[in-house]
């Protein structure tokens, strides 16, 4: 029998060893979730989903695309807490594998997505963390909306859903940056976050520099609140004319949550503004620190409007803040928290432009108080119905004030040449403006008229949009030029993504071969090769619009030779 088990044994590990080959199964694998390595799984055809881990009591580190934790710290809820963690952090996949775009029978990418929250009860509170909003109250590009991230459209969906469907007390929070220009449309946009942001029932929001650079009457009134001592606008060291709070405490979920926020050293080099008044990050959050001390809070976080380091030397400072939001990082916030060194306090990223939300749920566990989960604001988030009327107000705000009435004036191009429009190229080069006219860049304007995708707000009076869906505009400045387009009635001419948006103004080379102007030979032969566009040259003017937040996908290996391909003449 000794022999047969034997045999049976090695029978055992053979069968394990092709099941693994087969399922992808093993040691660092979970059935049904492809290896990174296997062929079921190639690399360009992963999608992150977010992980639902239990929050790791430990640095968080890199491994390939995703990260893992240590163990580490303990981690109390707070003074009343006694719970010790001891549950091992899990390397929960972060991808799922979409079926090979290779193979015959996929005709389009599919993937499918594991459920939110897997493995959790529900939470005694539950924290919903964003920030870095930088003006994206919507996602901005020409990918189609199931390819993006972000918005408050979704986010408001997502927060109904812990709220409503899921019964969870959740309180809101955000790190700050609403905008990421300053001027009157900014200024819109901000009251209208501001707005979203109430409606939503964020319970404190700290300020980003940008949000700052705005008038200080403007930022007020919108963040000013009927009830002077609920202002959820909060930070320990910059105040709008001494009114906002520096503190705030919370009671939700039978737990009371101490919160501030404060300004890294760096971020106060960016505002030059008299009536914001700003004081020393350090000395500031420690009168913060103390005062919610003394409330003997549950919880007590901070949101870091600093850089990664700034933030991790607050939490050292202050390492009673055992939840430390920072604005910090890169546009894509880290799977995991970090642990800042010689602390118990969980550093959260929020990343940019309002893509993700960082969930943390408060337990009545005492081996795994606290768990955490990213997830981003993806096409599995219906748009809000309210929030789509929010939008459509922003947009008939913009079409009421008009050009002038947001400040913006047309400038001379640098070239002092005028734009005259592509009908004016259609007699010399036909063949070009027949596949001009054939493709997307001719419809360029009638897509924010009527939008494809939430078609019910029109954004043809949005400079931001303008830029790149009309001719005659500075892409980066969002400033039209003199000659370039001011509107559907006004200048008819220049709607659309014209022939001079690539090859510039083209009043002169006009006028040449027209004969008009009184030009010599030798500058009419130069006019025709300023209109050359080199193909070297053409990847770089294309970028101007077809950037990584609008096109994602011509920063693709090959995609410029794609697309180059529709449009060539």
């Amino acid at each position: 029998m000794r022999h047969e088990s034997g045999y049976f044994a090695t029978f055992l590990s053979i069968l394990t060893i092709l099941l693994a080959g087969v399922f992808g199964c093993g040691p660092s694998s979970e059935v049904g979730m492809a290896d990174s390595s296997s062929p079921q799984a190639p690399e360009k055809n992963r999608v992150d989903v977010g992980a639902a881990a239990p929050m790791p009591t430990g640095k968080t580190a890199s491994v390939g695309s995703s990260e893992v934790a240590q163990t580490g710290a303990e981690m109390p809820l707070g003074p009343q807490g006694s719970g010790k963690s001891s549950v091992q952090p899990v390397a929960m996949p972060s991808e799922i594998a979409m079926k090979d775009d290779s193979e015959e029978e996929a005709t389009e990418p599919k993937f499918s997505r594991r459920e939110l929250f897997e493995g959790w009860d529900k939470p005694q509170l539950a924290l919903f963390l964003t920030g870095q909003q930088h003006g994206y109250i919507e996602p901005c590009g020409c990918t189609g909306l199931d390819n993006q991230k972000g918005g408050l459209m979704r986010r408001q969906t997502f927060l109904n859903q812990l709220r409503n469907d899921r019964g969870w007390d959740v309180v809101a929070l955000d790190v700050g940056n609403q905008v990421r220009r300053f001027g009157r449309q900014p200024e819109i946009k901000f009251q209208t976050t501001a707005e979203g942001l109430k409606k939503m029932g964020y319970e404190a929001v700290s300020f980003g520099p940008d949000d700052l650079r705005l008038s200080v009457d403007e930022v007020f009134a919108a963040v000013a609140s009927e009830d002077p001592d609920n202002i959820k606008y909060i930070s320990s060291n910059a105040s709008l004319l001494g009114f906002t709070p520096k503190h705030r405490i919370v009671e939700a979920g039978g737990k009371k949550i101490g919160i501030t926020g404060v300004l890294g050293a760096k971020e106060q080099q960016k505002i030059s503004n008299s009536e914001v008044e700003m004081g020393d990050p350090m000395q500031e959050l420690e009168a913060s620190w103390n005062a919610l001390k003394a409330e003997n809070c549950d919880l007590y976080v901070l949101l870091s409007h600093a850089s990664l380091e700034e933030s991790r030397q607050y939490a050292k400072a202050f390492p009673g803040f055992q939840i430390v939001v920072t604005a910090g990082g890169a546009g894509e916030p880290t799977l995991q928290p970090e642990v800042v060194e010689g602390t118990n306090s969980q550093m959260i990223q929020v990343g940019t432009k309002g893509m993700y939300v960082g969930v943390v749920g408060l337990f009545n566990d005492p081996q795994n108080p606290i768990r955490y989960e990213r997830v981003a604001l993806d096409a599995r988030f219906k748009d809000s119905e309210e929030m789509l009327r929010l939008l459509a107000s922003y947009q008939k705000q913009l079409e009421t004030l008009g050009l002038d009435g947001l400040g913006i004036r047309p400038q001379p191009h640098s070239s002092g040449y005028s734009y005259v429009g592509s009908e004016s190229c259609a007699d010399c080069h036909s063949e070009a403006y027949e596949v001009w006219e054939n493709s997307k860049h001719s419809h360029a304007t009638d897509t924010l008229v009527h939008p494809p995708e939430r078609y019910e707000v029109p954004r043809h009076f949005d400079p931001e949009c303008l830029a790149c869906h009309v001719t005659g505009w500075n892409p980066e400045l969002y400033l039209p030029y003199r000659s370039g387009y001011l509107g559907l009635e006004t200048t008819p001419n220049m709607k659309s993504v014209g022939c001079e948006n690539c090859h510039g103004p083209g009043s002169h080379h006009v006028a040449s071969q027209n004969g008009e102007g009184g030009f010599t030979d030798e500058q009419t032969a130069l006019f025709v090769d300023q209109m050359k566009l080199p193909l070297e040259s053409a990847r770089d003017t294309c970028l101007k619009c077809h950037d990584l937040d609008n096109s994602p996908d011509f920063h693709v290996k090959g995609a410029f030779e794609k697309y180059w391909e529709e449009i060539k003449h």
